[in-house]
């Protein structure tokens, strides 16, 4: 069934993503969030404490992403998503000073394994066979797949999956390893380019949304909580958004674009992941030195990716569920002799804040993937959007932003993507 009317609970990337699809289906919408601020994880605000507007987390995407391409184009974005011209990625071991490069080439065929000069340090082009093993995993963990040892992944494929599935990359579901590096560097470095929202996460994907949706009529509501669903048969017949049950029309879509637990207390009997890893993230008031790169790996300590910003130096560490009940300043004070350490700065810490989020994303080992329900549900006017959804990528705004089109195409009965 078609419906020609739409009400969406949550205004992260998900619903703001279904919200979007389906205005240009020429559906009317709803969109309402608990939060007083759409956005999600994503947003961004202005802390006091180092006087500069930060994001919640420090989100990279990659050129590859199509559905973030998707989404900015049709809202207009124009904020930029910058990083290198091609699929550059710095890192520093902080144990013994050593700084490189890893660059891998435009092209599909990886001759860049093959260049010193671009492969990381200390391996072979041998070393990187195993690759393949990952790109036609079916099922398992990363680790039954690849061996977990050797300068390729210590140096390299470690911290990048720990960042892409925030875990232990070992440990992670091999089928969405494959699936994030079939979509990225097996298609070469162009669709491997890291990019970082500039100035902001908010202006780069939720404020022009939130300003495309309201040219189209649709108002963006904040501080709304749905607080129950009503089910008639083989439908949602009512929304309780804390008032009493309002009427579900038989041409309306309702779609839940809010987290997995809160999703799990409204839907009966609906199967989510339980299982969830923390994000901690560091902001400095300090300006980057002119030689700093702008997203920088580090091996050896504490802080996993430094990112630079013209007045800003941020820090993040995924998985981080050791971290979180750490106090802020110890944390601010261990990330900065990290900064310092990897920048060469010789600098008093500056003003700083750090933000945990101990729910950040789903667990993607194997087990908690097999949780993640589909779009679709049992109730034929009832959809699910969220990166804890069956997307086939780990939690992630591509992921986040797909899984509104897929929403959105179940809606109108049209094909996702």
């Amino acid at each position: 069934m078609s419906f020609v009317r739409a009400t969406i609970a949550g205004a992260g990337l998900a619903g703001l993503s279904a919200a979007v699809a389906l205005r240009r289906a020429g559906v009317a919408v709803r969109i309402d969030d608990a939060a007083a601020h759409a956005g999600g994880r994503c947003r961004s605000y202005f802390d006091p404490a180092i006087g500069q507007t930060i994001d919640n987390g420090n989100h990279i995407v990659l050129s590859g992403n199509d559905a973030v391409g998707r989404f900015r184009d049709t809202i207009g974005a124009g904020a930029t998503l910058t990083g290198p011209e091609h699929s550059d990625f710095d890192f520093c071991d902080l144990g013994s000073g050593k700084h490189w490069t890893v660059r891998i080439n435009d092209g599909r065929v990886p001759w860049w394994i093959a260049s010193s000069a671009r492969r990381v340090p200390g391996s072979s082009v041998v070393d990187y066979l195993p690759i393949g093993r990952l790109l036609m995993a079916r099922k398992g963990r990363v680790d039954d797949h690849f061996t977990t040892i050797g300068p390729v992944w210590d140096r390299f494929l470690e911290p990048v999956l720990l960042a892409v599935l925030n875990m232990p990359a070992g440990e992670g579901s091999a089928v969405l390893t494959r699936n994030v590096l079939r979509e990225t560097v097996a298609k070469g470095g162009l669709a491997m380019r890291p990019l970082i929202a500039e100035p902001t996460l908010s202006a780069a994907f939720v404020d022009p949304a939130i300003d495309w949706l309201a040219a189209q009529g649709v108002a963006v509501g904040t501080g709304r909580r749905l607080r129950s669903i009503g089910f008639a048969g083989d439908r949602v017949a009512g929304l309780d958004w804390g008032a009493g049950l309002e009427e579900v029309a038989e041409d309306e879509a309702v779609i839940l674009a809010v987290p997995s637990w809160i999703a799990a207390g409204l839907v009966p009997g609906l199967r989510v992941p339980e299982d969830h890893r923390a994000i901690v993230n560091g902001h400095f008031a300090f300006a980057a030195p002119d030689a700093a790169p702008r997203m920088l790996g580090v091996i050896g300590g504490t802080a996993e990716w430094i990112f630079a910003f013209p007045e800003r130096l941020s820090v993040t560490v995924s998985g981080a569920d050791r971290l979180v009940d750490m106090d802020r300043g110890e944390l601010a004070g261990i990330f900065w002799e990290d900064i310092c350490a990897a920048l060469h700065i010789d600098a008093p810490m500056p003003a700083w804040q750090i933000v945990k989020e101990k729910r950040a994303t789903f667990a993607a080992t194997p087990e908690q993937d097999a949780l993640r329900p589909p779009a679709a549900t049992r109730w034929r006017n009832l959809f699910l959007a969220g990166d804890w959804t069956q997307t086939g990528l780990p939690a992630t705004i591509e992921g986040a932003l797909r899984s509104g089109e897929t929403a959105a195409a179940l809606a109108t009965g049209a094909q996702a993507g």
